[in-house]
């Protein structure tokens, strides 16, 4: 994360003595990135951290990514997949490249204990309401928040309701998920004019406390292990440091607006390794007397494109099946833009009231085992249709 955050109680300094009440030793944790060199917090414990009872293997869930061949864009229908599972076992892979992962669950059960190992987690709750608790405490999110996990933060998800919707942005190469660098100092400090700043970012709340011992299932870079831990991994009294979960509501993103289309960069909310992740929300058309206020037509030279549709009205896709829960794919090599008739209908359109939520990778996306489960055949050939072309896919 990008800014200091204690809750509970530690002591004055590192690496030195911190006793309970009963005069016993509490056993202290350092989460750090890229080894001891960067963003670092500080856990303390009641009990060791490190005492594993039983180790054994478990199916990771992913199943293979084929390639995108023929080259073709692609719509999921997410709202298809019904719910059932937990939140982080019961994902479904939809596509993925060497660097990032991309995943939708529709849970209706509590998660287990869980820690990735490989690399940072986003997730986007489309709907429902949790508690996301982890080592560094209790967090509440709901629908329109990114959460931001990181690397080997132990946490599960524990559900406010009957249903949790969510899509799950992976850093599956190793990395880290982070607000871009143009918007921060050298220091860390959002600058003035960033579309979100410190105000409009949220820690854990409070500790969550718990005792005995417990199950965590840990991803790593060849698999899944579940552990037994002797102790409980929330038996944490205190924490300080820059790395800890955090939640961005969408609703707090700061559009920018122009006389003209601004490009998709312009609403780059966070950046990983090989890919950035943007957010769509309702502004302001194009003010220029003679704005087109559609996107223009664009090949990904050197991107796939991947939007969640999340919110509002699509207006540019009109005519396309594309709606609430629908995410598209279109991958470099394929010129894509706005369906037939919607530049026209735009003009006279003072405003935006979309939410959606962009994936531009520089690697190509391979398709996941779950996409098939929602795939709507007939969205390859809907420019064509809607302009009235005869089309024989």
């Amino acid at each position: 994360m990008v800014y200091y955050r204690r809750l509970g109680e530690v002591p004055r300094k590192r690496h030195s003595q911190f006793r309970g009440a009963d005069g016993a030793l509490y056993h202290e944790e350092m989460q750090g990135e890229e080894g001891f060199t960067w963003t670092q917090s500080f856990l303390y414990h009641r009990r060791i951290p490190t005492a594993i009872t039983a180790a054994e293997s478990h199916p990771d869930g992913g199943g293979p990514l084929l390639p995108n061949d023929p080259l073709l864009p692609r719509h999921l229908r997410t709202h298809a997949f019904k719910a059932g599972g937990d939140p982080i076992l019961d994902r479904r892979v939809l596509m993925g490249n060497s660097d990032v992962t991309i995943s939708y669950v529709a849970a209706d059960t509590d998660s287990p204990l869980y820690r990735n190992a490989v690399g940072d987690e986003l997730v986007y709750v489309e709907a429902g309401s949790a508690v996301l608790e982890s080592s560094y405490g209790r967090m509440p999110v709901g629908d329109g928040d990114y959460v931001v996990i990181p690397t080997s933060t132990t946490h599960r998800w524990r559900l406010l309701g009957d249903e949790l919707r969510l899509f799950v942005v992976t850093a599956s190469g190793g990395g880290h998920i982070r607000p871009p660098k143009r918007f921060m100092s050298p220091f860390g400090q959002f600058l003035d004019g960033s579309p979100f700043n410190e105000r409009d970012i949220r820690g854990p709340e409070e500790l969550t406390s718990a005792e005995g011992p417990a199950e965590v299932y840990v991803r790593h870079r060849r698999g899944v292990t579940r552990y037994d831990y002797a102790y409980h991994p929330f038996d944490v009294v205190g924490w300080d440091g820059y790395n800890y979960p955090y939640a961005l509501s969408i609703r707090d993103f700061t559009p920018s607006t122009g006389a003209l289309h601004l490009p998709p960069p312009t609403y780059i909310t966070f950046e990983g390794p090989g890919f950035v992740i943007c957010s769509f929300v309702p502004r302001m058309f194009d003010y220029h007397p003679d704005a087109v206020k559609v996107p223009y037509n664009h090949a990904n030279v050197d991107s796939d494109e991947v939007l969640f549709y999340c919110g509002g009205d699509f207006m540019s896709r009109a005519g396309t099946g594309i709606g609430m829960g629908s995410i598209s794919l279109h991958p470099a090599g394929y010129i894509h833009g706005p369906q037939p008739g919607s530049a026209e209908k735009s003009l006279k359109v003072a405003r935006t009231e979309e939410y959606a939520v962009m994936v531009d990778t520089f690697r190509p996306l391979d398709l996941g085992p779950g996409l098939s489960e929602a795939e709507d055949p007939d969205y390859a050939w809907s420019w064509a249709r809607g302009a009235g072309i005869d089309v024989g896919g």
